[in-house]
């Protein structure tokens, strides 16, 4: 089974997020191993200064984990038509270093509308030069409706469109193509 570092943009301990990674998880569960990182709020606030020298020990611990999965998936919700800055601050530890050049990412933008933040997402992934196709990114408006009142994935679009997502990624993982 391939292993997959899935970080998870939202700060909310009950995110629609983290319902969507439950979700690509339970569609996933035989083709990859999924470790979630919940803690972006933990993370210290990037400083250039220690980005190479002296860095803390939750952004080591983060950059490895990255370094030894075989692909990483990113769910995130919008805010303020950008992406969560502590999303933005845990790839700008990243950026001193290679570990997500040439990585096979999947990118999930669950919001309410999404549209800017997902764009932003994709830019600073493709500048950071992690691998990912059309496929491999998915829009999710309106991501709280999509949820019925037990927290279960209620809409068939979005079911189909994950579906559709989770084999991309798939495939893109198992590829040499990144």
């Amino acid at each position: 089974m391939k292993k997959i570092f899935v970080i998870n943009g939202s700060a909310s301990a009950n995110s629609s997020n983290q319902k969507i990674i439950d979700y690509v998880a339970w569609l996933a569960k035989d083709i990859f191993s999924l470790v979630v990182f919940n803690e972006l709020k933990t993370l210290p606030h990037f400083d250039p200064e220690l980005s190479v020298t002296n860095t803390p020990e939750a952004i080591l611990d983060f950059r490895n984990s990255i370094q030894d999965a075989d692909g990483i998936l990113i769910c995130t919700p919008e805010y303020v038509f950008s992406i969560p800055s502590g999303l933005k601050n845990a790839i700008e530890w990243c950026i001193s270093t290679n570990v997500l050049s040439g990585k096979p990412a999947g990118l999930i933008t669950a919001s309410a509308n999404g549209e800017k933040g997902h764009e932003e997402l994709q830019l600073i992934m493709k500048t950071v030069m992690a691998g990912f196709t059309p496929e491999t990114t998915l829009l999710i408006r309106a991501v709280k409706g999509r949820f019925d009142a037990q927290g279960h994935l209620a809409d068939a679009k979005t079911r189909d469109d994950l579906i559709r997502f989770t084999h991309a990624f798939g495939r893109l993982v198992e590829s040499d193509l990144v």
